[in-house]
């Protein structure tokens, strides 16, 4: 009994919340359309709030940060108010161990902070320099684009 009633308590908590709370969404039905849909209850549409983002448009370059072998800095490019794409301005590349390194972890690095449009991208394994320099220079580039 108390597995159905707390159910129920979760459930009306979470229709209140995105009926009366989300005041940033609006709620519309579509109308039936034949004579059979009728007799049945409207179907709700949600339309989703529309967002600008959290930067301003533009390209922005984070500062040179220390990967012990050589240094990575990247440029952030915003689109629509999100992070976009990041370019790699410079890092590690004058011996073959780095270029392996990085070759491997740069695509991770950025695909990963476009996913989480910010710098708090997880440290790749094998690569933690230039992990913790990327997080560096990006976050720098992030913040100048901040709104």
């Amino acid at each position: 009994m108390k597995k159905i009633i707390l159910s129920f308590v979760t459930i009306a908590s979470f229709t209140f919340y995105a009926l009366f709370l989300r005041g940033s969404q609006s709620l519309s039905y579509q109308s039936p359309t034949n004579t059979e849909e009728k007799n049945s209850y409207p179907t709700p549409v949600v339309t989703p709030p529309k967002t600008r983002g959290l930067y301003q448009d533009g390209t922005f370059v984070g500062n040179s940060a220390d990967a012990y072998y050589g240094y990575i800095q990247v440029e952030a490019v915003i689109k629509n108010g999100e992070l976009a794409d990041v370019i790699f301005l410079d890092y590690p590349q004058d011996r073959p161990t780095s270029v392996r390194i990085n070759n491997l972890a740069m695509p991770i690095l950025k695909r990963e902070a476009i996913k989480s449009q910010n710098a708090n991208v997880a440290t790749v394994s094998g690569a933690t320099d230039s992990s913790i320099a990327f997080r560096e220079s990006l976050a720098a580039a992030l913040s100048k684009a901040k709104i």
